[in-house]
């Protein structure tokens, strides 16, 4: 066992026989042996009272702040002009946001590498785009969002997204007044609500990001056998490192934007050789990791007119991408001199200050003003609870599928195939 720079335990992978003697308070006792399995159990509830605790009372009492103006905002500013409820809800957005970007920034210092070519770099955040990416991990969200902050538009970077995200506490209601499209994952349900939230953008007032994964969920290695079946029974290119997009969605969006929206990235995502994938529970207990983000603009009006021409263009754009990352497993580049630095800004950092002293002196006041009853007691206990169970929402709620190696069948699964289509 040894400690790294930010004093988070490594453990050996190899079966350890003997117990480790340690000293810790509360779950593990005073000082008694206990195995390595206690020690990281003890681990990881340290990590909850010390981390997650904080952390997620922090984001909870500043989200419903935030939610609170935003429902006001929507009442009152909304009916009279939505662009100048646009404009505010932006910045209250941000206020929210950048507290995860903190986390992500300056607790875990996770780096993102970003690759485009000069053109690109210069306009990001200058323009609205419909971005398509490829969902290789648990927080392909949150570094969309570090981009966005990174090109100004944080506040105006929305996403398509399934609707069980829309139920999430404070993020998800953040999320719904900031205009995130939520669908139910079946295309008679989906289609009218996609279409009315695509037009619903044509007169945005601020540069925007739409964000569609097109591949409809997250990389795990069951997926991609499944995937592969599916485009051997049906002579397709074999994927690798993608699953194959499903394209209706995408088709709708572009047939509903290609007047309003000038241009389409295409986002790849990877993570570079010798370093973890980076996961949000990761991020909470600090520990780095390095991504590898590059951006290839296309213009929209540019791709083919009909549906059948643009699902093939997606189709096509990921066949280019799967060997895309094939290279990038070898070089561990996109391309040097495609390479940006994009740094590390202060302002999430000055958010989350502002915020604690903010909520910390308010909680102050409140003592001196009111002494303590068992109800009160009772009552902060309970909003600590709350604190603590949102940030464990939000961590399983991120958390890709554990793959485990699956059964290959002779015969491709129909219903596999049906929804592959799709």
């Amino acid at each position: 066992m040894s400690f790294n720079s930010k004093t988070s335990f490594k453990f050996q992978s190899k079966p350890v026989a003997v117990a480790t003697r340690i000293y810790c308070g509360c779950a593990c006792g005073q000082g008694y042996a206990v195995p390595d399995a206690g020690l990281q159990q003890c681990f990881v509830m340290a990590i909850a009272a010390v981390v997650v605790l904080p952390i997620g009372l922090l984001f909870l009492l500043s989200g419903l702040i935030v939610n609170f103006i935003q429902a006001i905002l929507f009442i009152l500013v909304r009916p009279l002009s939505k662009n100048t409820y646009r404009r505010i809800n932006k910045e209250m957005a941000e206020l929210l946001w950048l507290e995860l970007i903190w986390l992500f920034d300056w607790w875990a210092n996770v780096k993102v590498e970003l690759f485009a070519d000069k053109e690109t770099f210069e306009l990001l955040g200058k323009e609205h785009a419909l971005l398509i990416c490829n969902h290789r991990s648990d927080i392909d969200w949150l570094v969309g969002w570090v981009l966005a902050q990174r090109a100004g538009c944080l506040g105006s970077a929305l996403a398509i997204m399934k609707k069980e995200a829309l139920f999430l506490p404070v993020i998800g209601w953040s999320m719904w007044f900031s205009g995130y499209i939520f669908l139910e994952r079946s295309w008679a349900k989906d289609e009218n609500t996609l279409k009315l939230g695509l037009e619903a953008l044509s007169d945005f007032p601020l540069p925007f990001w739409l964000a569609l994964f097109v591949e409809g969920t997250r990389f795990t290695q069951a997926k991609l056998v499944t995937a592969q079946e599916y485009a051997a029974s049906a002579g397709l290119p074999i994927p690798r490192n993608v699953l194959i997009p499903r394209t209706k969605g995408f088709v709708a969006a572009v047939t509903h934007l290609r007047s309003s929206v000038p241009v389409i990235y295409n986002i790849t995502v990877a993570v570079p050789k010798n370093e973890p994938r980076p996961t949000l529970l990761r991020i909470l207990r600090g520990r780095s990791s390095a991504v590898h983000v590059h951006i290839e603009r296309h213009i929209m009006q540019e791709l083919p007119e009909t549906s059948s021409g643009i699902a093939q263009w997606c189709k096509d754009m990921w066949v280019a991408k799967d060997a895309f990352l094939e290279r990038h497993l070898v070089t561990d580049t996109f391309g040097d001199d495609l390479r940006h630095n994009i740094g590390r800004p202060k302002r999430s950092l000055l958010v989350v200050v502002c915020w604690s002293c903010i909520l910390i002196s308010a909680a102050v006041k409140i003592l001196e003003c009111f002494p303590f009853s068992w109800g009160e007691v009772a009552f902060c206990v309970v909003f600590l609870g709350l604190g603590t169970m949102l940030m464990q929402i939000l961590v399983v709620f991120s958390q890709a599928e554990h793959s485990t190696p699956p059964k290959v069948s002779s015969q491709p699964d129909p219903l596999n195939q049906v929804l592959l289509q799709s």
